[in-house]
C-alpha cells in the first residue's frame, strides 16, 4: 500500500491501513520534514475521541522523541481548532492531530499542521507523503524512543489547552450580550471533542444551556460525527419538541458546525455564512475582503457587494483560505461544508467559534434565525443551493471527462457566461445561476453542484446534472 497525505492528512481504516507501524512511518515522515525545513523543534500531539488515539498518540510521541523533537502531549481529546490555536500561542514548528473529522467511526486519521497553524499546504503534505512511502518501501529505520524515558527526559510534556483556548474566545466574542438574551440554546457535540467548550463558555455567561450527546463514545452514537441535517436527526426531533430558540452542533473534531432554528429548522451552512458575514460587519469595524471556496454560495457575494468588499475565490480546501486569514486579507472565510474562521482568530475552520457567532447574532438582533436570513434576502436577493454526489462507473467518469473538455454555448436553457477551472469546472449562467463539476482524481466519484435565485431553476439543474453525469 501507499500513504495519501493530503489535506486533512492521512485517513484509512483502523487496524486496516490505519496501523501502529503506518503511524511510526508517517511521523518520522513529518520529523524529517520539520528538521529539513528547520524548524523549532517542538509540536503537539492532539487527538479527537477514536478508538486507540491515545495509543497512536504516544507512537507518535515517542518517534519525535526519537528525533529530538519535544512533544506537547494533550491530556484529552481536543478540538482541531484549539491545537491550531495552541501552535500559534506556543510557537511550535506544529501539530500531529489524530482525527478522522466527520468520518465514520472505523476510521482513523493524522493530520499534520505547520508553524503557521493552518491545514498544510500542498507544498509541505507533498513532501510528507515522498517521504512515508520512501520510509515505507525502503523498510527505513525508524528514530524512536521509549514513551516513559522520553517523558523522563523532558522531551514529553502534557498539557491541557482549553483554558488559553476559551479565554481567547472570551475577547473575541460578546459573551454579555449572549448571556443576558435569555435564548435557550441546545448543544449536541455529537461524542466529539467539544464536550466542556462550547456548553462551559455559554453557562459561565449565564446563559440557559442543555447539552445532549456528550459523553466519551468512539461509535458516535452508531452515525458519522457530521453535524448535517441527516446525522442530526435525534437532535432535531427534540428541538420540535422542546422550546429551544436555537440549536448548536459541532462534529467529531469540532471544526464544523450545524445550526438549528426553534422547531428544528436545519440551515444550511451557505446560508449561516452570508449571515454571519452580514453580522460581523455591522458589528466590527474591520476592514478586508471575504474568502470562500468555488464551491461556496455566491450568497456571500452578494453581501459582500452589499458591505462594498472584494470576494476571494480559492480551491476547495480550507487550507487557502487559513492561509488568507494568516494573511490578515479576509474578515472572514468560508466553505459550504461548514466551515468557518474570521479575521484575527485561527487559520482554521472552527465550529465553536461558528456557533457562538451564531448565538451573538440571535441575541444582538433580538430575531429568529429565520426572520434574520429573510431579512438579509430582502437586502440581496435570495439563492438556492445543493450538492449532489455521483458514484460513477469508470467509463461514465471518463465520459463526463470528455464532455467537459468542450464549453457549452448554454445549460438547461441557461445562457453560459463565464468557465472557471480553478478547481474543478465551474460554469456561470445568466440569471446569477450556476453549477460546478469536481471529479476525484482517486475514485469514480463525482461531485456536482448548483446554485440559483429560484427553486424551478435549481431543479432544472439538478435533473441536468443527473442526465450529464449518467449520459
Amino acid at each position: 500500500m501507499e500513504i495519501k497525505f493530503g489535506t486533512s492528512g492521512w485517513r484509512d481504516i483502523i487496524a486496516d491501513g490505519f496501523t501502529f507501524q503506518n503511524v511510526r512511518i508517517c511521523t518520522q515522515a513529518i520529523a524529517e520534514n520539520l528538521i529539513n525545513e528547520k524548524q523549532v523543534r517542538e509540536v503537539i500531539i492532539g487527538s479527537d475521541t477514536r478508538f486507540m488515539s491515545s495509543k497512536f498518540m504516544s507512537l507518535a510521541a515517542g518517534v519525535f522523541a526519537g528525533n529530538g523533537i519535544k512533544v506537547y502531549l494533550c491530556v484529552r481529546d481536543t478540538p482541531t481548532p484549539v491545537i491550531s490555536f495552541e501552535i500559534l500561542r506556543r510557537k511550535t514548528g506544529g501539530a500531529v492531530n489524530f482525527t478522522a473529522s466527520h468520518n465514520p467511526p472505523e476510521y482513523q486519521g493524522m493530520k499534520f499542521s505547520p508553524a503557521w497553524g493552518g491545514p498544510a499546504l500542498p507544498v509541505t503534505t507533498t513532501d510528507i507523503e515522498k517521504r512515508a512511502n520512501r520510509i515505507m518501501k525502503n523498510s527505513e529505520k525508524i528514530n524512536e524512543l521509549d514513551f516513559a524515558e522520553a517523558e523522563k527526559k523532558g522531551l514529553i510534556e502534557r498539557i491541557d489547552p482549553m483554558d488559553g483556548y476559551l479565554n481567547d474566545l472570551k475577547k473575541k466574542i460578546d459573551l454579555k450580550k449572549i448571556g443576558s438574551s435569555g435564548l435557550k440554546i441546545l448543544i449536541n457535540p455529537l461524542y466529539g471533542t467539544s464536550r466542556g467548550y462550547l456548553d462551559r463558555i455559554l453557562r459561565e455567561a449565564g446563559c440557559n444551556v442543555t447539552v445532549m450527546n456528550d459523553n466519551l463514545d468512539p461509535y458516535f452514537g452508531g452515525k458519522a460525527p457530521e453535524p448535517s441535517e441527516k446525522e442530526i436527526g435525534d437532535m432535531i426531533e427534540r428541538m420540535k419538541k422542546e422550546d429551544f430558540d436555537i440549536g448548536l452542533a459541532t462534529d467529531g473534531d469540532a471544526d464544523r458546525f450545524g445550526i438549528l432554528a426553534k422547531g428544528g429548522v436545519f440551515f444550511q451552512p451557505n446560508q449561516i455564512l452570508g449571515m454571519v458575514l452580514d453580522h460581523l460587519k455591522k458589528t466590527r469595524s474591520w476592514t478586508g475582503g471575504v474568502g470562500r471556496s468555488v464551491a461556496t454560495t455566491h450568497f456571500i457575494d452578494e453581501v459582500a457587494k452589499y458591505h462594498n468588499i472584494p470576494v476571494i475565490q480559492t480551491p476547495v480546501g480550507f487550507k487557502f483560505i487559513g492561509d488568507l486569514i494568516a494573511q490578515d486579507k479576509i474578515i472572514l472565510g468560508g466553505e459550504e461544508s461548514a466551515g468557518l474562521t474570521i479575521k484575527g482568530h485561527v487559520p482554521e475552520k472552527d465550529g465553536i467559534i461558528a456557533c457562538l457567532l451564531v448565538a451573538e447574532m440571535v441575541a444582538m438582533e433580538k430575531k429568529s434565525l429565520g426572520t434574520i436570513l429573510e431579512d438579509l434576502y430582502k437586502k440581496v436577493g435570495y439563492y438556492h443551493t445543493c450538492r449532489l454526489n455521483f458514484h460513477l462507473t469508470q467509463q461514465q467518469k471518463t465520459t463526463v471527462m470528455e464532455k467537459l473538455k468542450t464549453d457549452p454555448k448554454d445549460i438547461a436553457g441557461l445562457k453560459l457566461k463565464e468557465v472557471v477551472k480553478i478547481d474543478g469546472t465551474k460554469y456561470i449562467l445568466e440569471n446569477d445561476s450556476w453549477i460546478l463539476i469536481r471529479l476525484s482524481g482517486t475514485e469514480p466519484v463525482a461531485r456536482y453542484y448548483a446554485e440559483a435565485k429560484d427553486l424551478n431553476t435549481l431543479e432544472t439543474l439538478k435533473k441536468f446534472g443527473a442526465e450529464f453525469m449518467n449520459s
